[in-house]
């Protein structure tokens, strides 16, 4: 019996590894098989995370991140969470392999998958001219020609937000209009950087090493072109990574796990959940870690009130 399992292993579950660990609450993290760390795990270098003025690899900085949980005796389990029984005082969570754990509480942090456009190269190219992240990666492309792919207020303002450093950004959108609210669609309108390039879908992305251009096909004649780009952003959506709680946790109308306020608490006593799960707006590594802060800080407090846990004091 364990005092709380986390499922996760990006920025969010990290740091409520550290938080819960350093509280003597001996955490297990589900980390997965496959996608261990997260999105950063996809990404080159973080400028924006604090306390690294030279930057870090997101794989580093994840790899540092678990390192830290180690070192106060996190139990990190390399498999999948297949299945949840959340009911009652006893947690129930089956792995892949089909051990079952067991915890009284449970910190729920899987994050959220970027919508891709499911073409040849897009992984490959990811962090070499191919982007989800405008905040994360457009100061790479200072005085760069860049096009960002997506019709709704998430394109708009990543279009706009580029303009602070590339010198032409296209918006590509396979429409003749846009379904973002109509003050953000004026902003990037009345951005002279930008180009809107309707009634196109990228059909094929460029480059070796590098991104260097995609084609374009027109969605009414079907024409082909080419067009020679420096960077590419993809903001067609996200989707929360929530499967494993459908039916078990309240969700809101975005898909995103609903929790009490500011807190982590979900519709579920005992079951909290943290990072871009529970974050439809922000999803950022510095946002997903302070949730989990706010996650083993209520997973914490949680289990003192069993009545058997004094609450270890949160360093600061």
């Amino acid at each position: 019996m364990r005092d709380v399992i986390i499922i996760g292993s990006g920025p969010a579950a990290g740091t409520a590894a550290i938080y819960t660990a350093r509280a003597d609450l001996k955490p297990v993290v589900v980390a997965s098989q496959v996608e261990v760390g997260g999105e950063l795990m996809n990404t080159t270098e973080v400028e924006n995370y604090p306390g690294f003025p030279e930057a870090v690899m997101g794989p580093d900085l994840m790899t540092k991140m678990q390192q830290q949980a180690e070192r106060f005796e996190t139990e990190v389990v390399y498999d999948d969470a297949a299945e949840l029984d959340l009911a009652g005082p006893i947690k129930k969570v089956t792995l892949g392999s089909g051990d079952v754990l067991e915890a009284r509480s449970v910190i729920f942090a899987t994050g959220s998958a970027y919508r891709k456009l499911n073409l040849p190269r897009e992984d490959e190219l990811s962090g070499h001219g191919i982007s989800w992240c405008a905040t994360c990666d457009g100061f790479f492309f200072r005085d760069k020609t860049i096009a960002v792919v997506g019709g709704g207020d998430s394109a708009m303002e990543e279009a706009t937000f580029l303009t602070k450093f590339a010198s032409k950004v296209y918006i590509v959108h396979r429409r003749d209009e846009f379904r973002a609210s109509k003050i953000m669609q004026q902003r990037a309108f009345d951005n002279e950087k930008i180009e809107v390039i309707w009634n196109s879908e990228i059909a094929e992305i460029q480059g070796a090493s590098g991104l260097t251009g995609v084609v374009l096909n027109d969605t009414v004649t079907g024409e082909k072109r080419e067009l020679a780009l420096d960077g590419l952003f993809v903001a067609i959506g996200n989707d929360p990574r929530t499967h494993l709680v459908h039916d078990k946790l309240e969700l809101t109308s975005e898909g995103t796990i609903a929790v009490e306020g500011r807190s982590s608490r979900t519709s579920v006593p005992g079951v909290f959940a943290a990072g871009d799960v529970i974050d439809p707006t922000y999803r950022q590594a510095v946002t997903a870690a302070a949730s989990g802060t706010v996650a083993a800080l209520d997973a914490e407090h949680y289990i003192a009130a069993l009545g058997d846990v004094e609450p270890a004091l949160a360093a600061v």
